[in-house]
């Protein structure tokens, strides 16, 4: 499967700041090697530029980082399936750590997201991770295994496996500038690829496994080529073209 390499910009860059990295980042990644695919989630109010400035030919794709579960209605602030598909938008971002701990989305919310979603037709990127005291205290299977099941509770056995992505993103290792070692890595994303296929047997083996936390130029070659590794999702080192275009070129 293809190396999903994703950039997450979080509340960073005005629409014209978003539109220049997105330039900068295709004039010096060129067309993106055939065994990868770079995914851009800028802020809601950067879409529409980087839609302009980026070029899905050569291997750019855009998502949202966030979405809310109805096609419209009195939900002031928030935005649909349909908006963001409107805007160019081909991926969303689901369960993000921060959306979880800062904003305090629980983990059914985050379930509705991710199906109602796939059923609008947009890929998903599920975000899952413990905390420090988690891990801790030895938590780290049961995590994982509790934010897959309500995750994915309702998501079709069938499903399409290039339509969902898992990020795994340890809490402590999120703009930290901790990373986990490759072991945690590997330990993680084993316990998320046995749920997969518990969960999704006829799609678990081929839906990509992304890790997030401080990723890298330095770090992101190692990380990458670990085992059940298929992609990074980067937070910091992703606002400067030419730190991520080194990562998606590692």
């Amino acid at each position: 499967m293809k190396k999903i390499m994703a950039a997450n910009w979080k509340m960073y860059k005005t629409a014209d700041e978003a539109r220049q990295t997105a330039m900068a980042l295709t004039t010096l990644v060129g067309a993106v090697p055939a065994d990868r695919e770079v995914l851009i989630f800028p802020p809601f109010t950067a879409l529409h530029a980087v839609a302009g400035a980026l070029r899905p030919a050569l291997g750019f794709s855009m998502g949202a980082q966030d979405v809310y579960p109805a096609d419209e209605g009195a939900y002031t602030g928030e935005v649909s399936p349909g908006m963001l598909s409107d805007v160019g938008c081909r991926w969303v971002l689901t369960g993000h750590s921060e959306r979880r701990h800062v904003l305090g989305e629980n983990d059914d919310f985050v379930g509705r997201k991710t199906t109602f979603s796939l059923a609008a037709g947009l890929n998903v990127c599920l975000c899952i991770g413990e905390k420090l005291e988690e891990r801790e205290a030895g938590m780290l299977a049961a995590v994982i295994e509790r934010q897959l099941d309500k995750g994915l509770k309702d998501v079709p056995g069938d499903i399409a496996p290039e339509s969902l992505a898992i990020a795994y993103e340890p809490v402590w290792a999120i703009g930290t500038g901790k990373v986990a070692r490759p072991e945690d890595i590997v330990e993680a994303h084993a316990l998320v690829r046995a749920k997969l296929v518990a969960l999704l047997p006829s799609a678990g083996e081929r839906i990509p496994i992304l890790y997030g936390g401080s990723v890298k130029p330095e770090n992101a070659a190692e990380i990458v080529h670990l085992d059940n590794v298929n992609g990074v999702l980067v937070g910091g080192a992703s606002l400067q073209a030419e730190s991520f275009s080194r990562i998606v070129l590692a």
